[in-house]
């Protein structure tokens, strides 16, 4: 979609977001028009596996609700194919730059423990892309010497990441929000922040759109990040990411999660509560505090506190 002029998607999956500009609409431009470009880069980029595409547009909400509740399943169907992998059982990640069309410098690595910020591509699906497509915006990444085992620092990993946005990156750490985290286009299901303050971290969804005890919306953290540039204290991942082994491991891992929007927190409650009990700490989603306790970062340290919240009591994040 983002080829078309005066036009701008960002987002995947069933969070997508398509702006469409008064010039587009002045020069004729129609939701008919959608579909012909639908049709045309599927034939572009999937010809080697299909024949025929039809594309349909549905506009009625009941309509719309019941293929979501389709595609999600299917989603949920995705993520649980790379759910026993380990980023120590593949030598090769893949990169996707298919954002780069409006955030030139953004790379995104892609391994088995972590997930496109999108949201909508996995390792698999990366591969998958490749195979189909060599010369597309998912190339092997081999991950080379490692560098900094606990924040996933990788040798290759920066060489590649180095090259392909044209010199702007240097270095990536996969697991960390503090220490060069990965950059983030804008399309991410969520964004993370540090709240030094609390000793810990707050992380919103793009589906909340009231405010976060970091000060910002969401929108207003995507726009201020959401161009390529490295932001130390600043990340973005998909929801799935949140309960990957290796998210933020660099940083203390979910134990620093200290503030989510509520509806996240029963979105991802299942899948949660089985990783918290791996790290120990069963109750731990109870004790992570959501719009409902506050969005001021002074009323959610007292609710850490009342909650005898792990992050408090480990090393200062910003140290």
């Amino acid at each position: 979609i983002n080829y078309a002029q005066y036009i701008m998607h960002i987002g995947q999956r069933d969070i997508a977001w398509i702006r469409i500009s008064k010039k587009a609409v002045e020069k004729g431009f129609t939701l008919k028009h959608i579909g012909t470009i639908l049709h045309a880069k599927f034939h572009q980029d999937f010809g080697s596996i299909l024949d025929k595409v039809q594309v349909t547009l549905y506009t009625n909400p009941e309509d719309v609700e019941k293929f979501v509740e389709k595609a999600r399943a299917e989603y949920k169907k995705r993520d649980e194919r790379v759910e026993k992998m380990t980023d120590e059982d593949v030598d090769i990640f893949y990169s996707c730059t298919l954002c780069q069309s409006f955030a030139p410098n953004h790379v995104c690595v892609i391994s088995p423990e972590r997930t496109g910020l999108c949201g909508a591509y996995n390792w698999l699906d990366c591969k998958a892309s490749h195979k189909i497509n060599p010369t597309g915006p998912n190339q092997p990444v081999e991950k080379g010497e490692v560098l900094d085992e606990l924040r996933g620092e990788f040798k290759g990993v920066n060489e590649f990441v180095f090259k392909a946005s044209r010199q702007a990156v240097e270095r990536v750490c996969m697991y960390s929000i503090v220490h060069y985290p990965m950059t983030t286009c804008g399309c991410c299901e969520c964004i993370a922040a540090v709240l030094p303050n609390c000793n810990g971290i707050m992380t919103v969804h793009r589906d909340y759109t009231g405010d976060t005890p970091c000060g910002m919306k969401f929108t207003t953290l995507a726009g201020m990040m959401g161009g390529g540039q490295q932001s130390p204290g600043f990340l973005g991942h998909s929801k799935f990411n949140i309960t990957q082994k290796k998210f933020l491991r660099g940083d203390g891992g979910i134990l620093r999660l200290v503030w989510m929007p509520k509806s996240l927190k029963e979105e991802i409650r299942e899948r949660f509560e089985q990783r918290a009990k791996e790290v120990g700490v069963p109750d731990l989603l109870d004790r992570i505090a959501d719009e409902t306790v506050g969005t001021d970062e002074a009323t959610v340290l007292e609710f850490l506190k009342k909650k005898d919240h792990p992050a408090l009591k480990m090393p200062p994040i910003m140290g």
